[in-house]
Parts: structure tokens; C-alpha cells; sequence
């Protein structure tokens, strides 16, 4: 008889975006005549960048070539592509790395669901709440995170709260865990940590031999000077942090798939009895057993982000969903409600009015007002009273459903 991983059975009954998913075409199937505006999951909706669909179109060009087809790729990524992100991601911050350190994926949320792999079972671990669903969810599959204990909270999980009181910069954990995740700038709040800030984190990291698993997916919606890029911006985080980036929001990859993981040479984890170990060989060998690489089509794409032509295009393109953010912002603001970010990423965190539940809001927001958007609670207990907006819809759809909000019952109650 072959026996289940009970571990499976300790998740929540869906996904978080699955469960928002089934509402909204619940409510699509009762109300068909209804426009509904999503401002819910982060997925983008501007085109892929001229230069990526070009280098795509050469790509297949040279797969229907015996002379130039490729069958497997290398598991870690072609060579090309790495370069490529050495010089222009790492480099120009004075962050020195080697090919071998770069590993190629299919997405962010892949690697940080499957990092875990090269980490013991019972490793403690920490993670600001609310918090990006897949971080807990992953370790629940492999028992990592204990128990769900009855405040909705799981047992060998440190929670670090980011709320309006502490401008959602979590304190340093009061007892030492062996893991952090730390996703910054940050989903699905929208906020971000200064070099000073983040520096914190890579001397408590040090201090207490944590490993830190740093979720650096937003990054190019960075636009305040003092906010790191890289935790590797900062001394000696190489010896204690993995850094995860993906192309997805950088690029509009989300359908394309491809994205990074950072392991450098110098960061390690021990044995039950103490010795030291390197990580990236671990990863190395995890990725060649159970990956067959980024397709080269994919690569050739991803290339093409750092040509002149792809840096300007993913500008232009980043700026759009960054206007977009600017403006929900100053709209929910001016119509009553408390918002943060939306400055340095394309999210905005919103209380919800008069003390109602993210899940509620949720719903009367869909049916009043027919605007989807992302119950905090889903991302934690700490995200309860709260809901995210993406700014990652049409520049007529976020108007629309910023004029909608205006007036909605619920702002001239609170107005």
C-alpha cells in the first residue's frame, strides 16, 4: 500500500489565488453582463519587450537549422545568459560573482518553493507576516513548519510582524531561527528596506549562523537611491544569503517563464555533527537530478533584457505599471483610505474600512463595486484588515476601478 505525505494534508484547502479564483468565476457565471476590473493577482498585462520577441523569433529560427539546433541544455543555464547577468545586474554595484554561482530557472516561485530540498526537515525558520503564501506552504509539505496551532500561526515558524505601527519593518526575531525569508521590495505589502535597514539583517544573519533566502523579484521597481537591489550590496551577506530574482515582473515573463537563483561559494550549512558544507554544489546537484534547464528559447529571450534596446523597453514598461501605482495610490488616499507602498513596487496595501475582514472586503468589493483584488489574510495572520492591489492592469482598467471607488457607499461613509 503505498502511503501519503500527511504533510500535504496540513495545507490550507487551496491556494490562496486558486480559492480568489473560484469566487470570481462564481461570480462571473451569476452576473455574465458584469465588467469585472482585476486588480488582484500580480500577473502583468503589457506585452513582452520588442527586443525579447525578436531574439525569441532568431531562437526558433536556429532550432529549425541542423547546424544551429540545441537539444539539452545545461541545467545551471547557458553560459550567455549568465555573463549577461553578471555584468549588468551585479557588476555595476561592486558585486563580484562567477558563472558557476548563477543557476537558471523556470521562475522565482519555483526556487523558493524548492530551496528548501537542500535544508534538513527540522531546520527552524522565520518569516515576516504577511508573507508571499509559497514560503510557508512549501515547508509545510516537507514538515518544516510543525503544527498549525489554534491562532492560525504553525509551530516551528518565528513570525515577525510588519504592521502599520512598525512602517512594516519587521523586528529581528527575539529567539535565533536557522532560516529567514526575507522578500523585499516587498509582496504583498509594497514596502522596502534601506541599505541600512536590510544591513540588520545580514549582521543578525552572521551573528547567528541564519541563513537568509532573499526574494528579490521586484527589484527593478526600485526607485528610491538608498534601497539595495542585492542583499549582496551588503559586507559579508555572500557568506550568509541566496539571493532568488526572477523575470517575470522585471520583463513581463510570467507566461514565458525564467528566472534566477544566487548561491555563492562562500555560504554554507552544517552537518548535524558541524561540518560546514557549500550550498551551491547541493543546489548544483538537486538541479541536474530533477531539472532539465530553461529552454534555449527562453535564454535567448532573457538575453535579450540586457541589450540597450531591452533596457529601454523594460523602462518604459516598468514605468507604466509604476504610474499606475502612483496614481491608485493618491486615489485611495484621497478618497479616505490608509494605503502604503506602490513607491518602490507595484503594490498597494490598504486597510480595510470600519474594521472589516480582508475576506469580507473582498467580497462586497466584488459585488458591489465589481473590482477583484487580494484579501491580506491570505498572506498571513498579520495581513487580516487588509487587502492588495496590483498595479500591474491596463492604465483605463485602474482608472476605471479608482472612479468606481470613488464612488462606492463605502468612501463617502469614511470620507
Amino acid at each position: 500500500m503505498a502511503l501519503v505525505n500527511e504533510h500535504f494534508l496540513k495545507l490550507p484547502g487551496s491556494y490562496l489565488f486558486s480559492e480568489i479564483a473560484k469566487k470570481v468565476e462564481s461570480y462571473r457565471l451569476l452576473h455574465p453582463d458584469r465588467k469585472l476590473i482585476s486588480l488582484g493577482i500580480g500577473d502583468v498585462t503589457r506585452p513582452l519587450p520588442p527586443a525579447c520577441i525578436e531574439a525569441m523569433h532568431r531562437a526558433v529560427d536556429e532550432m529549425a537549422d541542423e547546424e544551429t539546433f540545441r537539444g539539452y541544455g545545461p541545467e545551471q543555464g547557458y553560459d550567455f545568459l549568465r555573463d549577461a547577468i553578471i555584468r549588468h545586474d551585479f557588476a555595476p554595484r561592486g558585486i563580484s560573482l562567477s558563472p558557476s554561482e548563477i543557476f537558471i530557472s523556470d521562475g522565482a516561485k519555483s526556487d523558493t518553493g524548492n530551496i528548501g530540498e537542500i535544508l534538513r526537515w527540522d531546520n527552524t525558520m522565520g518569516i515576516t507576516d504577511p508573507v508571499y503564501p509559497v514560503y510557508v506552504d512549501s515547508n509545510i509539505m516537507c514538515g518544516r513548519s510543525g503544527v498549525l496551532k489554534e491562532d492560525g500561526k504553525w509551530s516551528n515558524v518565528t513570525y515577525m510582524p510588519c504592521t502599520a505601527e512598525n512602517n512594516f519593518i519587521p523586528e529581528l526575531p527575539k529567539t535565533r531561527v536557522d532560516i529567514i525569508y526575507l522578500c523585499y521590495p516587498n509582496n504583498p505589502t509594497g514596502t522596502a528596506l534601506t541599505h541600512q535597514e536590510l544591513k540588520k539583517w545580514v549582521d543578525y544573519a552572521l551573528r547567528n549562523d541564519t541563513l537568509i533566502i532573499f526574494d528579490a523579484a521586484y527589484e527593478a521597481y526600485i526607485q528610491e537611491a538608498d534601497v539595495p537591489h542585492s542583499i549582496y550590496e551588503i559586507k559579508g551577506a555572500k557568506k550568509v544569503a541566496i539571493e532568488i530574482r526572477s523575470f517575470s515582473k522585471t520583463a513581463g515573463f510570467t507566461g514565458v517563464r525564467c528566472g534566477y537563483t544566487v548561491i555563492p561559494k562562500e555560504v554554507t550549512a552544517a552537518t548535524f555533527e558541524g561540518t560546514r558544507v557549500p550550498l551551491n554544489p547541493l543546489w548544483n546537484r538537486r538541479q541536474c537530478t530533477k531539472f532539465n534547464g530553461t529552454s534555449y528559447i527562453t535564454q535567448r529571450a532573457a538575453e535579450a533584457v540586457y541589450s540597450p534596446e531591452g533596457q529601454a523597453q523594460i523602462r518604459e514598461i516598468i514605468g507604466y505599471y509604476m504610474k499606475n501605482a502612483r496614481e491608485m495610490r493618491k486615489s485611495l488616499t484621497s478618497a479616505g483610505f490608509r494605503v502604503f507602498g506602490g513607491i518602490n513596487a507595484p503594490y498597494i496595501w490598504m486597510k480595510t474600512p470600519d474594521g472589516m475582514s480582508s475576506w469580507d472586503f473582498f467580497g462586497l468589493l466584488l459585488e458591489e463595486v465589481n473590482i477583484i483584488c487580494t484579501p491580506g489574510v491570505g498572506f498571513g495572520p498579520n495581513g487580516e484588515g487588509y487587502v492588495r492591489f496590483t498595479a500591474f492592469g491596463r492604465h483605463e482598467d485602474c482608472r476605471e476601478a479608482m472612479e468606481r471607488i470613488r464612488e462606492w457607499e463605502i468612501y463617502k461613509r469614511i470620507s
